[in-house]
Parts: structure tokens; sequence; C-alpha cells
């Protein structure tokens, strides 16, 4: 109102009540012109000026005609009020500034609605470079072009919230490499409404393709995906949180992943397993689910996984081999605090609410607890001293070659998605989810709103309790059978399923850690029922997965294995084809560098009695692989103790330990 009468005022103070041509006005600025030998005022009307702006003429006295001519026209077809806004819609401010509101923005920072005297009646004089407002340019962009021909279009962001985001993605960015954009979207778990969309660091930045909206491109997702796989193998009753699984190289069918670093864990729980990002027994678990279930699930879940035109789903995609989405992601993510339930991300307030199951509410808190529970990097756990921030269930993930880093977060009120990377899909050598989008991930969240629920832990389903489990076999503590428990872990379960040690599928055979035999009572050796002595006594025996016995002390082997055969029951047994041993050094030796070399030695290690092909370890970390006639050439390192396993297909597999000296 105070713009208008100040406009009014000054421009047009007849508007009311001229046909759209003031004669008086012409008049003056005509006399004045003649004395003063140019032009000193102007006199159009607002409605001539609205006219000039839906028409544009040139400024000579025909065009001055045609604009005489439009603007008695308009006030023939439109009311005032009407003509005034158009006026208001389109005069020109500076620069691109088009329109009243607009600059009301640009100028002043504030709708027109909120204008004091001083600024309704400030004139266009401001000599300095425009800065026009872009608070989520690329969503603006997209529910323009979704929505086209509407009048007004309300998002679901929160002003202050996206202004927070914006400010922190491009702040992050800025000491990053050339070229590197990101992404980030922020969303409130009780309605799914979008708080936040930032679609990339900078829009008007062409090193950056800072046009391209990173939140809706497609992109591998890298390992992002495998909370999913651990919640649906939850309500599978495949698994429990602390089921054990193998870390250790494999070969699927001539599918060999390896971990970030090629380093190996061997015997690990699931929680571990998932919290570690472990790539083996991820790719095991996909093979017990099946992958083209796994993906029915995301996509009812709205997560639809793109792959390239013929291909079908396969092992990979749990590892990144597959294209999805920020947004969908995010969705996918809610669920972890909504129950099991993911949804379509709301970008307008009148968005319908689409919800899909995704998870079981049991099998969504076990896996946002296990998320939870090692608190921060480089702080106390959870439980021991996490001061009054929010607690945050995350993940991070990187695509092959380093394209992609993600880093998603979920606490009670919000879930924030994060990516990083280049929008043309070049490498960033050195990025990855942990440490490039992982650090911005919590700097948003921290800076989010808070709620008196965001610092406690959320309440536990009726459906989930914890439960003391055994391994190697992973199923209950018996206390009669003490001996069937080498190690003791606490566990949550989910509807009271304890399911045992998942069957090792690339190993025919080796499913039966549960054994039952005969033994003589005289000295402990097993019988057969044809040799058995009348007293033989009947024992359980738990036996740990093959491609688990290298990382055992030597205390658990000795118990992990078999008793000796009974002589008598041995005239039926075949002779044995011997065992794997490792040659090319002696278990205990110590080497150095010869005198007057430069270089340290190289050992040419051989696996004696191996089958297939061998995969070599030193220090837990891959350093081979090969046939099992090939030797391994390894060239020392550092100084220190060194451990050498080899395994080959069978499970069979020879460590040997020595020390490097300086």
């Amino acid at each position: 109102p105070l713009y208008l009468e100040a406009l009014i005022g000054f421009e047009d103070r007849r508007f009311r009540h001229h046909p759209g041509v003031d004669p008086l006005a012409l008049l003056r600025a005509a006399w004045q012109a003649a004395r003063h030998g140019g032009i000193v005022s102007g006199g159009s009307t607002l409605t001539m000026q609205v006219a000039r702006l839906v028409d544009p003429v040139p400024r000579t006295a025909a065009g001055k005609l045609r604009q005489i001519a439009r603007a008695l026209q308009l006030e023939w077809r439109l009311s005032k009020d009407q003509i005034l806004a158009l006026y208001l819609a389109l005069a020109p401010f500076g620069g691109n500034v088009e329109g009243v509101e607009a600059a009301s923005w640009a100028y002043l920072g504030k709708s027109a609605r909120q204008l004091s005297h001083a600024e309704a009646a400030l004139e266009p004089v401001v000599a300095r470079r425009l800065q026009p407002p872009l608070r989520a340019a690329l969503l603006a962009e997209r529910l323009v072009q979704r929505d086209r021909g509407a009048r007004l279009i309300r998002s679901t962001l929160d002003a202050a919230t996206q202004s927070m985001a914006e400010r922190r993605v491009a702040a992050h960015v800025s000491a990053l490499p050339p070229r590197t954009s990101a992404a980030a979207l922020v969303i409130d778990n009780a309605t799914l409404e979008a708080r936040a969309y930032v679609g990339s660091a900078l829009f008007a930045d062409p090193a950056r393709l800072g046009h391209v909206d990173m939140v809706a491109a497609t992109r591998s997702p890298g390992s992002t995906l495998k909370p999913f796989l651990y919640g649906l193998a939850l309500d599978d009753g495949l698994i429990h949180s602390e089921s054990l699984l193998v870390d250790a190289p494999r070969d699927f069918d001539g599918y060999r992943p390896a971990n970030f670093g090629d380093r190996f864990n061997g015997p690990v729980g699931a929680a571990d397993a998932l919290r570690l990002s472990l790539n083996v027994p991820a790719v095991d678990l996909l093979a017990h689910v099946g992958p083209a279930r796994f993906t029915a699930r995301l996509r009812h879940g709205g997560v639809a996984l793109q792959f390239p035109r013929a291909a079908t789903p396969n092992l990979a995609l749990i590892l990144g081999g597959t294209g999805t989405t920020l947004e969908q992601l995010a969705g996918a993510y809610a669920a972890l605090a909504r129950g099991g339930l993911a949804g379509s991300v709301r970008l307008r307030d009148d968005d319908p609410r689409r919800e899909r199951r995704l998870l079981t509410p049991g099998a969504a808190w076990i896996v946002r607890t296990i998320l939870e529970a090692p608190g921060r990097p480089g702080e106390p756990a959870y439980g021991i001293d996490r001061g009054h921030r929010a607690r945050v269930a995350w993940k991070t993930g990187t695509s092959y070659g380093h394209r992609d880093a993600w880093a998603f977060g979920v606490t009670a009120r919000h879930t924030v998605g994060v990516w990083v990377g280049r929008p043309d899909g070049t490498p960033m050598p050195g990025q990855y989810g942990a440490g490039t989008a992982l650090p911005l991930l919590f700097a948003l969240v921290d800076a989010l709103p808070r709620s008196a629920t965001d610092a406690s832990p959320a309440a536990m389903p009726a459906s989930v309790a914890s439960a003391t489990v055994c391994w190697p076999l992973g199923t209950a503590f018996e206390p009669a059978h003490p001996a069937l428990c080498a190690r003791q872990r606490q566990a949550w379960t989910l509807e009271a399923r304890i399911p045992p040690t998942l069957v090792d599928r690339a190993h025919p055979g080796s499913h039966a850690l549960r054994t039952r035999m005969l033994v003589d009572p005289r000295d402990g050796h097993r019988v057969a029922p044809g040799c058995a002595p009348p007293d033989a006594q009947t024992r359980l025996h738990a036996r740990w997965p093959a491609l688990a016995t290298p990382w055992l002390d030597a205390g658990e082997r000795s118990a992990a294995q078999l008793p000796p055969l009974a002589a008598a029951c041995m005239r039926d047994v075949p002779a044995n084809d011997g065992s794997l041993r490792i040659t090319g050094v002696h278990a205990g030796a110590r080497v150095r560098q010869a005198p007057g070399s430069t270089r340290m030695p190289l050992l040419e290690l051989h696996a004696l009695g191996a089958s297939g092909e061998v995969a070599w370890l030193v220090n837990g970390r891959l350093a081979g692989r090969g046939a099992a006639a090939s030797p391994l050439r390894w060239r020392l390192g550092q100084p220190g103790a060194v451990t050498v396993v080899a395994l080959d297909d069978r499970g069979r597999y020879d460590r040997i330990a020595f020390e490097v000296l300086p």
C-alpha cells in the first residue's frame, strides 16, 4: 500500500481519473521541452508506461502516437487495478530485475508487503551490481517446468534452512578440487517434505556445471544401498545383528569383490560388516537374498534402480553397479526413522504423500541402531560421551573410480543426503564418501533445528529383542553344550528368530558347522557306528566356516578340529591327499636386506597342495591371486612382523609368520 501511494503520487496523480492519456501532462512536457531545448519531464501516464512495456515502440512521434492508442485500448478493456497490476509485474528496476516484488527482494531483501515509508519511496538510483535472489534456483526451475502456467508455486522449503544449506555447501566445495560440485537434500521425516534443496554448489558457476541438478541426476550409489540389504535379510530371517559373516577373498562365479584398500577382516558380525561397509559380506548376503528380489523391493520402496539396456540385476549392484538419484535414496533412508516406511520426497506443499513399506519397523530400528552406534569419526561412541548433539545414523558410499562421494544421515526429525563429485562424471582421485561428503553431512545436521528427541535413542519395537548368540554356529547359547560357543556376542533379533550362520554357497559341504559324532570315552577319538565300542558317547562339535579359519588364533583352530579317527575305524577311509602348505620362507624366519643392496629381498612363495586359484594375503591385505601352480612374487616392505596366508578354492589354507629386520 505504501509503494502504491508513492508510485501514483510521483508518477501519475490523476491516474484514477484520466482515460489513459493525461492531456495536461502532455502539454506540460511539450512546453518544457520547447523552452529548455530538451526533455525535462515525461508526459506518460502509468497506463502509457504499461502500453510501452507490453508493446515496445521507438521513441519517435509515431511511436508516441502508437503508445497513446495502446493506452486507450488498455483503459477500454481493463480496470484501473488491472492496469496497475500489469505495471507492478512488468516495470524494470535496473539490471535484469523486473517487477516491484523482485526489486523489493533484490534491493532490500524483503517482500514489497513489508516496505517502510522510506523504502517504498526509494528511487532506482542504487549504483551497485545487483545480486538477484537465487535460493533453490534449480528446484524453482524444476517446478516451473513441471507446473507450466501456474500463477503461484508454493514449495515445501524452509527459507532459513535453505539459506543455511546453500552457504554450507558453497563453503565446503570451495576447498575441493576444481570443477567439483555438490548437492544436498534435507527432508522432514514426519511429512516427507523437503526443507532444503541444493541442486548444485554454485548455480551460476559454469566451471562447476552449476546448472546441472544433482539432486535429480542418476549416479552410481556406491555402498549406500547396503543398509537396505541388511534390513531385508533381517526381515527374511537370514541374519540377526551379530550373525557370523566372513570377509575373505571370494569368487562368485567370476565376480571377485574386494574391500577399500584390499584388506580383509576374516570372521565379522553383521553389524560390523555394515558399519565398516565391507564388500565381500554384502555380496555374499545379496547372493542369498537374490539381486532381482532386492531390486524389486527397492523399487516398491521408491528407489528405481537403473541398469544398462537389456541388463538384469546382478551381484555388483550392491557395490554401486547401478544408478539412482539422491532424491530417491533420501526418501528410502527416511524409512529408518519412520518405522520402515519410505516415501517420495514432497517438493510442493500440495504434493500427495506417497509412502511404501520398505522394511518392517523392527528391521528399520535395528539397522538405524547399528548405524548410530559408532558415533562420529574421531569421537567417542554413543553410550560414552555424545554430548547434546543429535544422534545420527549415517552411511557413506563411493562409486567406482572415485566419481561420486555420498553421505546420508538420519536423525529423529530429519533425513539429510549429500552428494559430492563432478557432474560430468570424471574421477576425483583421493576423494571418497567418508572424507569428502561426510563432513558436509555433519555440518548440515548440526545446523538444523533440533527437537527434544534428537539426542535420545528411538523406542525399540516389540518385535526386537536382545539375545546371547554364539560363534561359529550363530545360534543361541546352549548351557548344556558350552563347547559349541567359541565366542559369545550380544545380538538384536527380530521376531524371536535366531538364524544360524549362513551356508557357505561357494564351498559345497561346508555348511555342516554343527556335527554330531561318536567318540571313544577312553581316548576321545572319533569312531564310526560300525567300529564304535559299546560305551561310545555322542558329542556335538562346532566347526568354523572354512574361509574364516586363517584368522582364528591357535586355540580356536585346535578346538574347531574334529578329534582324530580311531585306528580301528581307518580301514575304509581313503588316504589323505595332503594339506596346503606355504614354501619359500620358513615360519619364524628373520629376513633382512642383503649387505650392499639397495632393495629389500624378493620372495617367491608357493602353495603346495593347493587346487584351483589361490588368494595370497599379507598382513590381511590382498597381495595377489593366481593359479595354484603359480608362485607369489612379493618384495618385502617396511621392517616388522609379517603374516602370509594362502587360501585356495576349497577353503584350505596355510599361514606363516616371520619378521623383517631393518
